[in-house]
C-alpha cells in the first residue's frame, strides 16, 4: 500500500482552468478510480460540471475556487478543489478555506500533496484554517466516509475508500465534525405515537398537510418559501451557507422539476405559511451506477427507470421544520402523510441523509422506526496560520 516516502518528488500538482474539457477530466478521474466498485454511486457528469463552472453556479457570487490535479509520470493520480466561501467566513467570523471533491490513489503522499496545494492557495488568500471535505454549499456532497464502506452509497453522499481518512489524518488533519446516517424499515402501518402526536399538533397549532399534483403550481406557490424555510431551519448548523435569492431560483428548477409529488409533503399553519417540508425520492443509486454518470446515449433510460420503476428503497432527501415548531411534533405530520405513500410504492427501506451526530432533534425522529446507523462521515480541520 502506498508508494513510499520519496514519492513526493515524483508527484506533479497542476492547477487546472475551469474549462469544460479540463473539468470533465477532473470529474472523470473519480469515475475511473471507482470503476467496478459496487458501493460507489457516480454523480451525473453534467451536474458536477454545472457545480464547478463559475459561469453556471450562483455560489460563485460569494465563493472563489481553485482546482488541482496530481500526476505521476503523466498519469492522473488525484484531484482536489479549494473553495473559499466568503459568506460563511463572514457569518462565522472565520478565515477558513474548504477542500472538497478530493479523490486519490492509494498513496499517502498523493493525498498530502493535494492537501498542500489547497493549504498554499488558502494561505495566499489570507486564510488561517483548512476544513473539509465540504462543497460550495450544503447542497453539495460533504464529509469523508469513515464507517460503512460496505454499504451502497446514495446520490446525495460521498463514497470513498477506507484509506482516505487514514491519509488525511496522517497529513495533520483532525476531526472537526461527524455526520451519521440511518437505514429504517418502512412500517406497514403508521406508528401509533406518530398518529397521536400528529393529531394533537393539528388541533393545538392549526397545522395541516398540503399535497400537490402540479409542479408548476407548487413552484409558484411555495417554491421560494421552501428554500427560505431550509435557510431558517438550518441556519445554526455546522458550516451552513445560507442560500441567496439567485441560488434559490437556480435550485427551484433543478430540484422541483425531478420530484414525484406524492413524496413531497408540505405542512402549513392557519395562515397557509410553510412550517415544515418532507421531500423523499426513490433511491437512484443503482440507476446512476448503470448510467455511468452519463445521460447519453442510454443513461437517461436507466435514470427514468430508477424514478418510475420498481424500487424497494426511498431516500429521505430533506426534512425541515421551522425552528419555533421543532420539538413540538410538527414532523409527525410529515411521516403520517408519507408512510402510506411509501407502502403504496413498495418501499421497504428508507434512508436518511447525513445528520450531525450532535443533532438529537433530528435523530429522535427515527426512534419509532426499526433502524440502524449504517454510515458515518467526517469533516477535518487543520491550522495553516504561520
Amino acid at each position: 500500500m502506498g508508494w513510499g516516502l520519496n514519492s513526493l518528488q515524483m508527484i506533479e500538482i497542476k492547477r487546472i482552468p475551469p474549462t469544460k474539457s479540463d473539468l470533465k477530466n477532473f470529474i472523470r478521474f473519480q469515475l475511473d478510480l471507482y470503476k467496478g466498485n459496487d458501493c460507489f454511486v457516480p454523480p451525473l457528469i453534467s451536474d458536477d460540471l454545472a457545480t464547478l463552472d463559475p459561469d453556471k453556479n450562483p455560489a460563485f457570487d460569494f465563493c472563489d475556487a481553485a482546482y488541482f490535479m496530481a500526476y505521476r509520470g503523466g498519469k492522473p493520480v488525484g484531484r482536489i478543489a479549494g473553495i473559499l466561501n466568503k459568506q460563511v467566513n463572514s457569518k462565522d467570523a472565520t478565515k477558513d478555506v474548504r477542500f472538497g471533491f478530493i479523490d486519490f490513489v492509494d498513496d499517502p503522499e498523493v493525498c498530502r500533496a493535494l492537501l498542500k496545494a489547497v493549504e498554499d492557495w488558502g494561505r495566499s488568500m489570507g486564510m488561517e484554517q483548512v476544513v473539509g471535505p465540504l462543497g460550495f454549499t450544503d447542497l453539495d456532497h460533504e464529509g469523508t466516509l469513515v464507517e460503512g464502506f460496505g454499504e451502497l452509497s446514495t446520490m446525495a453522499t460521498i463514497y470513498n475508500y477506507p484509506y482516505y481518512p487514514q491519509y488525511i489524518e496522517a497529513a495533520g488533519y483532525t476531526k472537526d465534525s461527524d455526520w451519521v446516517e440511518f437505514l429504517m424499515e418502512v412500517p406497514k402501518e403508521i406508528p401509533e405515537k406518530y398518529n397521536r402526536i400528529a393529531d394533537i399538533v393539528k388541533q393545538k397549532f392549526g397545522l395541516r398537510v398540503l399535497k400537490y399534483k402540479s409542479r408548476s403550481k407548487i413552484k409558484k406557490e411555495y417554491g421560494h418559501a421552501l428554500f427560505h424555510l431550509i435557510n431558517d431551519a438550518y441556519k445554526d448548523l455546522y458550516q451552513y451557507s445560507p442560500l441567496t435569492e439567485r441560488q434559490i431560483e437556480y435550485y427551484i428548477d433543478i430540484y422541483l422539476g425531478l420530484l414525484d409529488l406524492e413524496l413531497v409533503t408540505l405542512v402549513v399553519d392557519r395562515e397557509d405559511q410553510l412550517v415544515g417540508v418532507g421531500i423523499s425520492m426513490p433511491s437512484m443509486s443503482r440507476a446512476l451506477q448503470k448510467s455511468g454518470g452519463k445521460l447519453l446515449p442510454f443513461g437517461w433510460f436507466h435514470l427514468l427507470k430508477g424514478l418510475k420503476g420498481k424500487n424497494d428503497r426511498v431516500d429521505l432527501l430533506l426534512v425541515a421544520v421551522k425552528p419555533e415548531y421543532q420539538n413540538k411534533g410538527a414532523n409527525a405530520l410529515l411521516f403520517q402523510d408519507l408512510i402510506p405513500y411509501y407502502n403504496k410504492k413498495g418501499y421497504k427501506y428508507a434512508e436518511s441523509n447525513p445528520e450531525l451526530e450532535t443533532n438529537g432533534k433530528v435523530q429522535g425522529q427515527w426512534e419509532y422506526f426499526s433502524h440502524r446507523q449504517h454510515r458515518r462521515r467526517r469533516s477535518y480541520r487543520k491550522s495553516i496560520k504561520r
